[in-house]
């Protein structure tokens, strides 16, 4: 395995992306209308025990995809560190063909990967991209 430490520019991909769909309720939101709910309830009305199983399944529901999501963002971001590292060293042929070099280092950025030749050029790691 290539050691990563060449590895340069590397940024947190760890930013969650969130739905645009406004129906979609985020786990702070859910949580917040939860706690409103109970405490505005009336008390001679208590939520039935049912009820209140549920909400609390659905609060855990949230709970455990939220910390899914963390880890499968966690998971990305180190395959995208491991496939840079194999990359350096190696010899790249961009997807026109028109720039080729031994990549002494690759920058991982929002935008996407950049390998980065020995002579300087830097090549983004795309679909096209040919790696010998």
């Amino acid at each position: 395995m290539t050691d990563v430490s060449g590895v340069s520019g590397v940024q947190s991909a760890t930013s969650t992306t969130q739905p645009s769909n406004s129906q979609t309720v985020d786990y702070d939101a859910f949580l917040k209308l939860l706690t409103t709910q109970m405490q505005n309830q009336d008390p001679t009305e208590p939520i039935s025990d049912t009820e209140y199983i549920a909400q609390l399944a659905s609060f855990s529901n949230v709970e455990q995809t939220t910390k899914l999501n963390d880890k499968l963002d966690y998971l990305i971001q180190m395959s995208s560190f491991q496939q840079a590292g194999s990359l350096i060293g190696r010899t790249v042929t961009s997807a026109d063909g028109l720039t080729s070099g031994t990549v002494a280092e690759v920058k991982i950025l929002s935008e996407g990967t950049v390998a980065i030749l020995s002579d300087g050029t830097e090549v983004p790691v795309s679909a096209g991209l040919t790696v010998s």
